[in-house]
């Protein structure tokens, strides 16, 4: 896994849900600390001020999150030269040790919930995690919000099916599987419906509302009656995540949704220059039930929640 800087929350010593108090009171200590003066590091000076002078403003507070701390754009950690953009604790901390893929039989997904790095590690340090264990231990984090005005029933109608189907199918299947709602694209102004996050695998939902009957999905459209359906356009957006979260395997989903509420409705039928490479597949609500849990499941490690990727996840919910 990639290793380097830490985020400006873990520079301050500070969880996300940080409010400006906190953050004043945690840089006055950090600065006194770091500070040439008394003897600290220059570059760990620069760091704390970088940090604070990012999460105390509102505005590239809110920039900074949106970007998931990927260590790119305006707000990103100093010292380029170690290159990483992954959200783990600083090098050498008890923290750094925990983050990689733990060597542990418990590597089913129907095992409960292994943390990484565990709460326990924090008590009588001092230190602070990024989110707090109760946050961590939910199973769904936010929910659909009404973006816009054109549309928005019909948007928020299908999101909450989607909600629905995942809450229903999924996790009560995978424990540690989070399912978090809403968030910022990094790719655009756009937003990220859904995000389902198991072990070291990441699934991007995006949904839609079709009648009933039988479509072609060719891995750009969807045809139906010599109609094509342009789905959700999620490519893009799996790319720029898999750029953010190299330690991840991410994938895009695109589940169409019956107007009647069938979950075997409508079929799509893929179509043969469809291929198992696909970045997003486009399936119905019986589909991703079942292809959403092998894929999780799969994965190495499924019953660990990474903590730190979490909690990247939900600085970026809107």
């Amino acid at each position: 896994m990639t290793q380097g800087n830490s985020s400006h929350y873990q520079v301050l010593r500070i969880p996300v849900t940080a409010t400006e108090k906190e953050i004043k009171v945690a840089y006055r200590r950090a600065a006194r600390t770091a500070h040439p003066d008394h003897g600290g590091d220059p570059a760990a000076f620069r760091r704390v001020t970088l940090a604070y002078e990012t999460l105390i403003d509102a505005k590239s507070r809110a920039a900074y999150d949106r970007s998931y701390g990927s260590g790119r754009g305006p707000f990103a950690e100093p010292s380029p030269d170690e290159g990483a953009h992954f959200d783990a604790p600083a090098a050498g901390s008890r923290a750094s040790a925990n983050v990689r893929r733990p060597n542990t039989p418990r590597n089913t997904a129907s095992d409960a919930p292994v943390f990484v790095p565990p709460f326990e590690q924090y008590a009588g340090t001092g230190e602070v995690p990024l989110i707090p264990e109760s946050l961590a231990r939910q199973q769904v984090h936010g929910l659909p919000r009404k973006r816009g005005i054109f549309g928005a029933e019909a948007r928020i109608q299908r999101e909450m099916r989607t909600v629905q189907l995942i809450s229903r199918q999924i996790l009560p299947a995978i424990p540690a599987a989070r399912l978090i709602n809403g968030l910022q694209s990094p790719a655009d102004n756009s937003h990220i419906d859904h995000v389902v996050l198991s072990g070291y695998r990441m699934a991007i939902i995006g949904s839609m509302l079709l009648p009933p009957g039988a479509y072609a999905w060719n891995g750009n459209a969807l045809t139906h009656g010599g109609r094509s359906i342009a789905p959700p356009q999620l490519a893009h957006v799996v790319r720029r995540m898999q750029d953010i979260f190299p330690e991840l395997n991410v994938t895009g989903w695109t589940v169409v949704h019956s107007t009647d509420g069938n979950l075997h409705e409508p079929v799509i039928d893929r179509h043969r220059r469809s291929g198992a490479h696909e970045t997003v597949q486009v399936v119905n609500a019986a589909g991703l039930a079942r292809g959403l849990k092998q894929f999780l499941s799969s994965g190495p490690a499924p019953n660990t929640v990474i903590v730190p990727v979490l909690a990247r996840l939900l600085r970026g919910m809107h």
